[in-house]
């Protein structure tokens, strides 16, 4: 189907939600085939398949249709404006689908990018490795933990060429950032800060519940998560501040913010984290909290602290968001463009040279490495490893828990009603978390 979509054809392709969950193809672990044997070769197309086409799936087609060597063989979304607006953005001929399953049918597409809400992250990137599509997907990794563990563990065991969507960490900037703090300018980091200041004006109101709008396939929209009536403030943009399908402004920015603090203090997992806060300033019908504190305490004897405060934009150090190391020889604030350092008293902040391999491009660099078959910066292992960073502050948030948290198992070892949040209670049939 390569003319604009219709509602006939839509409509028939998302009634395929009710079939089968099988998705076929396995891979030898530990290598990344192609998903078409022998392409694509360092000067031919890499063929796209897009999950999920909203504003962020949009900014992506915009962003990868850029690139010569990319064509856009199919959109998929369960909104008909959104896949409509997809195939417009594209500028080609893309395949329209309601139902992503089809687009991993799809023997002539190499790889998928995955950018649907995020408790629509983890059934289609698994079931995308195991067809044998390299996955770029959006951050968060995925809505919980343990579905996290199992995307990363899915493009490790198939071989799958993999990025998360987390671009600021191919600036130039962030680069400098983590080679300050390796480098051991700073003196002994004790201490990273990461924050946001939002204003009173995200209140998003409390729309009476109602009926979807048309074109929508609301239970291929609701997928794993609880049925709910619909609400507007569930859809689109402002479903993130709902348990039911993000995690709030922490897990919708803790990829950015700690990017840079996990790659300078070469760290991976804390061992204890606590939280509190709550939605304090907000009137209106969210449930993630507006104002928050995380702490979160690493085995290498330092500290991060995760701040979120509403109507209070001016932030620490005059800046509205952004990262701060707190280290024996000075301090280094910045934000995802630029970076400040303090040094002490009496103590000089002598900058490395460059020392960390540049990026080509966040994008690029996925493209790039499909066809060479080599691990991207953020590949899923460590897209997991941030992502759950989050996941792990909402926890304690929730839990009014202390939580000691073992890296190895990946579980509390001290509340097993934090474990109770590692994976959804239950996936609402007919879908199901995928086994790895």
């Amino acid at each position: 189907m390569t003319d604009p979509i219709s509602r006939r054809n839509f409509l028939a392709s998302s009634a395929l939600a009710a079939g089968s969950l099988a998705a076929g193809a396995s891979a030898a672990a530990g290598t990344r085939p192609h998903p078409r044997p022998g392409r694509p070769g360092p000067n031919e197309q890499i063929v796209l398949g897009f999950i999920g086409t909203g504003g962020m799936g949009r900014g992506l087609i915009n962003r990868f249709k850029s690139f010569d060597d990319v064509k856009i063989g199919a959109v998929c979304d369960v909104y008909e404006p959104h896949a409509l607006e997809a195939v417009s953005a594209s500028g080609q001929s893309p395949d329209v689908y309601g139902d992503f399953r089809r687009v991993l049918d799809r023997d002539d597409l190499d790889a998928v990018v995955v950018a649907t809400p995020d408790h629509w992250h983890a059934i289609p990137t698994i079931m995308a490795c195991q067809a044998g599509k390299d996955v770029y997907c959006e951050k968060p990794l995925a809505w919980s933990i343990g579905e996290g563990g199992r995307v990363a563990k899915a493009s490790e065991k198939y071989g799958r060429v993999t990025q998360m969507g987390n671009l600021i960490h191919a600036t130039d900037n962030y680069h400098r950032i983590a080679e300050l703090v390796q480098s051991g300018g700073l003196g002994k980091v004790t201490k990273a800060r990461v924050w946001m200041a939002r204003s009173a004006q995200d209140d998003i109101g409390s729309p009476p519940n109602g009926q979807p709008p048309s074109g929508c396939n609301y239970d291929m929209w609701l997928g794993p998560a609880p049925e709910r009536p619909f609400n507007p403030n569930r859809f689109t943009f402002n479903w993130r501040f709902f348990w039911d399908y993000g995690g709030g402004f922490l897990s919708d920015f803790v990829c950015h913010l700690v990017d840079p603090v996990l790659w300078g203090m070469k760290a991976t997992a804390p061992e204890l984290v606590v939280a509190g806060g709550g939605r304090y300033v907000l009137d209106d019908n969210g449930e993630t909290p507006d104002t928050l504190e995380v702490i979160y305490k690493f085995p290498e004897k330092w500290d991060l602290v995760w701040s979120l405060q509403s109507d209070a934009p001016h932030g620490f150090h005059g800046r509205g968001a952004g990262v701060e190391f707190v280290g024996t020889k000075g301090t280094l604030h910045g934000h995802y463009d630029d970076y400040t350092i303090i040094p002490n008293p009496g103590e000089e902040v002598v900058e490395p040279e460059p020392f960390l391999p540049r990026s080509q491009g966040h994008h690029r660099e996925w493209l790039d490495k499909i066809k060479t078959r080599e691990l991207c910066s953020c590949n899923f292992r460590y897209g997991h490893q941030l992502s759950a960073i989050g996941h792990m502050g909402n926890i304690a948030f929730r839990t009014e828990k202390a939580l000691k948290w073992d890296a190895e198992a990946e579980r509390f070892t001290n509340a097993e009603e934090a474990n109770a949040y590692l994976f959804r209670e239950q996936y609402r049939k007919p879908w199901a978390l995928p086994e790895v």
